[in-house]
C-alpha cells in the first residue's frame, strides 16, 4: 500500500502544532513528530524522531514551530534557552536535511520566526519586503532566519512565517489576557498607540499547511490579520468581549521594570501586513478582531 506523503513537524506538543497534525491529516499527509523526549502522545502523529539528531528520511516537508516561549525575563540564562530552541533547533534541522542525498531531501522546510524582526516601527506598514530592525528581538529573529536560509542551497523552498500574537484558547498569552480583562482590570499597555498583529489560531494552523502545499509562497510571510490594531483599540475590544471595562493604563515604565526587556517588547510597534499570504489569495477565516473575538469568546 502506498504510503502518503510524511511532514515531520518540531514544537508539535505547544500551543500552535498540537492541533496541525489533524489538519495536515485532512490533506492527505502523515505525521512525525519530533521532539526532545523522542516521543510523545499528539492526535495524528504515528511517529517519532528526537531533536538532536532527527532522521528526514521520506519526509515531503519539515514544520519548525519549536522555541521557548519569550514572555518572561530576558535573563542571560533565558537568552541562552530562546537562542538554542530557535537557532540551535533550526541549524541541526538544516543538517538532518543536508546529511540527506539530495534528490531524497524535503520539498519545504516552514520554519517559524516572528514580527519581532522589524523592531519597533511605530506606523510604518511593514511588508515583508522591510528591513529588519534593531534591538535584541530582531537579532534573534535575523538569526533564526539566517539559519533556515541555508536550507535554501540545498535545493529547499524555505517559507519563514513570522508571527504576531496568536489568540486562540488554550494559549498562555491569550489566557493571561483573558484573566486580566475579565477581572476588570485590563488596559492599554504604555501610550497604546503601538501597532500589534494578530492571528486566530485557526488561521494560523491554516496558513502553515498552505505554506507546504502552495509552491507559490517561498521565503518570509507575515503570519498576521490583515487588520493589525493599535494597542488602545485592541484592549477596548477585547474588554467589551468580556463586558467589562479598560480603565487602567499600565505605564510604559512599569512594564519595563516588571518584565525588563519583554516589557519593552510589549511596548514597540509593528504595523505588518501579510502581503505575501494575500497574494496567494489565502482565505482568512477571522480577518477582523472583532470576528476572531466573537469566535473565541462567543457571549462571555
Amino acid at each position: 500500500m502506498h504510503e502518503p506523503p510524511r511532514i515531520a513537524i518540531a514544537g508539535v506538543t505547544g500551543f500552535i502544532g498540537r492541533g496541525l497534525p489533524a489538519l495536515l491529516l485532512q490533506r492527505g499527509f502523515a505525521c512525525t513528530g519530533i521532539s526532545r523526549a523522542g516521543t510523545g502522545e499528539v492526535p495524528g502523529i504515528d511517529r517519532w524522531q528526537p531533536m538532536d539528531q532527527p532522521d528526514l528520511t521520506g519526509h515531503y516537508a519539515v514544520i519548525n514551530l519549536a522555541g521557548e516561549r519569550i514572555d518572561r525575563r530576558w535573563t542571560t540564562a533565558n537568552r541562552a534557552l530562546f537562542h538554542e530552541s530557535r537557532v540551535g533547533v533550526t541549524t541541526r534541522l538544516v543538517e538532518a536535511i543536508r546529511a540527506l542525498p539530495a534528490d531524497q531531501r524535503p520539498k519545504v522546510l516552514v520554519n517559524g520566526s516572528a514580527v519581532g524582526i522589524y523592531g519597533d516601527r511605530d506606523d510604518v506598514i511593514l511588508t515583508e519586503t522591510a528591513a529588519a530592525g534593531d534591538g535584541y528581538l530582531a537579532g534573534l529573529c535575523r538569526d533564526w532566519e539566517a539559519a533556515a536560509i541555508e536550507a535554501e542551497a540545498l535545493g529547499v523552498r524555505v517559507v519563514r512565517p513570522r508571527t504576531g500574537v496568536v489568540l486562540g484558547r488554550g494559549g498562555a498569552a491569550f489566557g493571561k489576557l483573558l484573566l486580566v480583562f475579565k477581572s476588570g482590570i485590563g488596559g492599554r499597555l504604555g501610550s497604546g498607540r503601538q501597532w500589534m498583529p494578530w492571528l486566530h489560531l485557526d488561521d494560523m494552523r491554516a496558513a502553515l499547511v498552505h505554506a507546504v502545499v502552495s509552491d507559490s509562497l517561498n521565503g518570509a510571510a507575515n503570519f498576521t490579520a490583515p487588520n493589525p490594531e493599535r494597542n488602545s483599540d485592541f484592549t477596548r475590544k477585547l474588554a467589551a468581549a468580556v463586558h467589562r471595562p479598560a480603565l487602567l493604563p499600565v505605564p510604559g515604565f512599569a512594564l519595563k521594570l516588571a518584565l525588563g526587556g519583554f516589557g519593552g517588547a510589549l511596548l514597540a510597534s509593528q504595523h505588518a501586513m501579510p502581503a505575501a499570504l494575500l497574494a496567494v489569495a489565502f482565505p482568512f477565516r477571522f480577518p477582523t478582531l472583532e470576528s476572531a473575538l466573537d469566535d473565541l469568546l462567543g457571549s462571555s
